[in-house]
Parts: C-alpha cells; structure tokens; sequence
C-alpha cells in the first residue's frame, strides 16, 4: 500500500512540476510570422567555417575573395537566409567562424555556402549542423545595424 501511495504521490508531482502554462505575452501573429512552433523555437542550420584546404598566396586574389565572401553574406541577410556571422579569435580547431542559417535542411544551408566565393575557392570548408533555437534569433538585426558605429 505504502509502495502505491508512493507511486501515485510521485506522478502527482511529476505532473505538476512538468505542467506547462499559456504565456500571456504570446503574440500568434508574430509567432506565425517568424514561423515558431508551440515553444517559440524553430530549426535553422549552424555553419562552422574552417580553415580550408587551397592555399592562396596572391593577395589581390584573397582580398577578392573576401570581398565576394562579405557581399555574399550582406546579401543573405538583406534575403533574410542569414541570421548571425561572425569570426572566431585564434584556436586550435583551425574554426574561422560561424553562420546561423535560417533555412531547415543540411541540403539548403550547402546551396547557400556555395554561392560564397571564398568557400567555392577552398578558403574556408563548412560543417553542417542542424540547430533547433529561438524563432526570434532574426529580430536582432533590425537594431544590430543601430549598434554599429562603422559599416563593413
């Protein structure tokens, strides 16, 4: 009896510390329009870039392929693909930096990687990984551009 009556307290408050409540700051339109699913999450794709396997020792060459390299970023945000970009400081991974892409599959994110001139180069290669996180991730950067003092 004692083994029941423990059993049944321990579902009670399982249930009750795992229950969910509605938040009453839940906006459906905006849930809808970032594409957030019931937890305000939604699925995008982590690029890692890493130091890549060419060799480029001409460095009109390189600053070219920097150059196409951030245009093709400032184009994805302007298309609303990219959401956060970024190097990395100095590690022994040989990691360069990042790209959180707001696409759902490995198959998009690899589309969108080589249209950049300095992967398709062999500058940077790219690891793929699924990433499940906030569907408000994009809405930074409509004050990001408000923070920087200098443009790129």
């Amino acid at each position: 009896m004692k083994s029941i009556i423990l059993l049944l307290i321990t579902i009670l408050v399982m249930n009750f510390g795992f229950s969910q409540s509605i938040n009453p700051d839940y906006d459906p339109q905006l849930a809808v329009k970032l594409g957030a699913d019931d937890y305000g999450m939604k699925n995008y794709v982590l690029v890692i870039l890493k130091t890549g396997k060419a060799k480029i020792e001409n460095k009109d060459t390189l600053n070219a392929l920097f150059k196409g390299h951030m245009t093709n970023i400032q184009r994805m945000v302007k298309e609303g693909l990219l959401f956060v970009a970024g190097p990395f400081g100095q590690n022994e991974l040989a990691y360069r930096g990042l790209f959180i892409l707001n696409v759902k599959t490995k198959e998009e994110a690899q589309a969108l990687c080589d249209t950049d001139p300095a992967i398709k180069a062999g500058v940077f290669d790219v690891d793929l990984i699924p990433w499940y996180g906030s569907a408000a991730l994009g809405e930074y950067i409509k004050v990001s551009e408000k923070v920087a003092k200098f443009k790129m």
